[in-house]
């Protein structure tokens, strides 16, 4: 398997790649990840079964979408592709280092930069990703509102009636959502779309995002997110907002937006997310 690695990395940098360091890294929960280095060059492997490729072929694509802005740093794609049996994305190895108050400032201005930069005609994106390991839907659509409640909660919803755990009528509940927000207008930008502290880094004083599950929507989205499992440090925000301040009425559409996380967990691990959605969705359902 690794010969074939050292192969595809040769062809794509255009100079022999042999590994002499591989060291595990640890952290992420979905794939096997590893350092791999010839002492000249430093690559970051994420290795899962081969039907896992187009996970990370719509990953690598995310990456070149969000470099291609030039507004916020991300790991350069190296190469995708399969072995015998596995399926692998290489990226640029950056070591990450702890981050002050000056660098969460500067990613809080550079997060707004790049929903301000970002604008298209419509919410989707050119293909269906995945939300960790879920399939996360992207067929284009004009209205912001129906997206998102039916792409969104509606299908987190249905895959989880398909489990056999049904919160509520699925119709209604997408009903709810969709005029919860009734009055938001909406400029389709980039967005991130599972941003939370573990798919941030920072080295040499630069900001990096991982991990993508991008597609065009409200920016807000991210920011929601952001909050959902431990705020950012203020300055986060501060930077954020002085660049590009949020609209009135983003409290409860934040609520909307994080129940499409939680039902997503609930989907992925139940138990206690299945708890937390039955919570949450009381709370929605009382906006109506």
């Amino acid at each position: 398997m690794w010969q074939n690695i050292e192969r595809d990395i040769s062809q794509v940098i255009g100079e022999e790649f042999n590994i002499k360091h591989k060291q595990l890294v640890t952290g992420g929960d979905l794939n096997l990840c590893y350092w791999l280095s010839d002492y000249q060059h430093n690559y970051f492997i994420k290795l899962n079964d081969k039907s896992r490729l187009q996970q990370f072929e719509t990953e690598a694509y995310s990456l070149e979408k969000i470099k291609q802005l030039n507004t916020i740093a991300c790991p350069n794609v190296i190469t995708t592709g399969t072995t015998l049996d596995k399926s692998y994305l290489v990226l640029e190895y950056l070591p990450f280092n702890h981050a002050g108050t000056k660098n969460w400032m500067l990613f809080g201005k550079q997060l707004a930069n790049m929903h301000q930069e970002s604008s298209h005609g419509q919410f989707g994106w050119q293909h269906d990703n995945y939300i960790g390991n879920t399939l996360q839907p992207n067929d284009w659509q004009s209205n912001w509102r129906t997206f998102f409640a039916e792409q969104r909660i509606g299908w987190q919803l249905q895959l989880l009636a398909e489990k056999s755990i049904i919160l509520g009528d699925i119709e209604h509940i997408i009903r709810v959502c969709h005029d919860a927000l009734l009055h938001h207008q909406v400029t389709p930008c980039l967005v991130h779309g599972d941003l939370w502290q573990g798919n941030i880094g920072f080295s040499d004083n630069s900001v990096y995002i991982y991990d993508p599950a991008c597609y065009y929507g409200d920016r807000e989205v991210d920011l929601a997110m952001t909050e959902l499992f431990g705020q950012m440090p203020d300055e986060f925000y501060q930077g954020y907002h002085e660049t590009y301040p949020l609209e009135n009425g983003y409290e409860t559409r934040k609520l909307i937006y994080n129940f499409y996380h939680i039902l997503n967990h609930a989907n992925l691990l139940g138990g206690v997310y299945v708890e937390q959605s039955k919570s949450n969705l009381i709370r929605i359902l009382a906006l109506h």
